[in-house]
């Protein structure tokens, strides 16, 4: 099944990128880019549009005022230079959340995404749905236990503890980085750090959270994680190196 898309953007180089992203996805058609908003607007409220590809940051509407008008006509993946408006996005029913610049492997995995949600199910949906009870999250992993559910996007994902980088913390909400994908989910540090076990995972700074075996190089109070630098904080310090310490040779 094929979704035909439009792509939103007032700025002519984020257009050309994702417009050569779409050509490359064979189930992707490109029906037209918009540098107005008011036109691409018009062009969802028609009909016949599956997946808009949408700015936030644009002088016309926002795209965020766009969300609120088209209503739940087609997909929408957001695409923008700013995280900040990642909760409010996803109240609006967003598939996804695209932080400039985009890679192309980032991109194909929110279109795949989409098109999976829209194209038929072949397999029983009770066979693709697990029971997730309320505690899932909060509660501590145990021993046999090796991922954690967190809710993004009006769903509740499944995260597997070895696919975590690190966790950063940003006011009401926090980020997971893993290899693939940036999660982004309305929680605490203090909640995530008692999910997650100690023995893999150590919090080193307020708004931190590191896979102990992820960690490339330390360098005085810097960690090095996947070309990230991350501060230790002054609170966190004495305990982080003394379980450094213990895994020397």
């Amino acid at each position: 099944m094929n979704l035909n898309c439009i792509v939103v953007d007032d700025e002519p180089l984020a257009l050309d990128i994702l417009e050569d992203y779409i050509s490359k996805v064979p189930f992707l058609t490109m029906v037209k880019r918009c540098e107005n908003p008011i036109e691409a607007l018009q062009i969802v409220q028609a009909g016949g549009i599956d997946l808009v590809f949408l700015d936030i940051q644009m002088p016309e509407l926002t795209g965020i005022q766009f969300l609120k008008i088209a209503g739940n006509k087609c997909h929408y993946i957001l695409t923008t230079a700013y995280p900040q408006y990642a909760l409010e996005s996803y109240d609006l029913n967003v598939s996804d959340y695209l932080l400039k610049p985009i890679a192309f492997d980032r991109f194909y995995k929110a279109v795949e995404k989409v098109h999976n949600q829209v194209k038929p199910v072949e397999t029983p949906a009770s066979v693709a749905q697990p029971i997730v009870t309320p505690a899932a999250f909060s509660s501590p992993p145990n021993p046999v236990q090796d991922f954690i559910f967190v809710k993004t996007e009006h769903k509740i994902q499944k995260i597997y503890l070895h696919d975590i980088l690190f966790i950063e913390g940003l006011k009401d909400y926090i980020s997971i980085f893993t290899k693939d994908e940036r999660v982004i989910t309305l929680q605490s540090m203090k909640k995530m750090e008692e999910a997650l076990p100690p023995s893999q995972f150590i919090r080193v700074h307020k708004s931190y959270i590191v896979a102990i075996d992820k960690i490339e190089s330390i360098e005085r109070s810097r960690i090095t994680i996947n070309k990230k630098i991350i501060p230790v904080g002054d609170t966190y310090r004495d305990e982080f190196f003394k379980v450094i310490g213990n895994k020397n040779i």
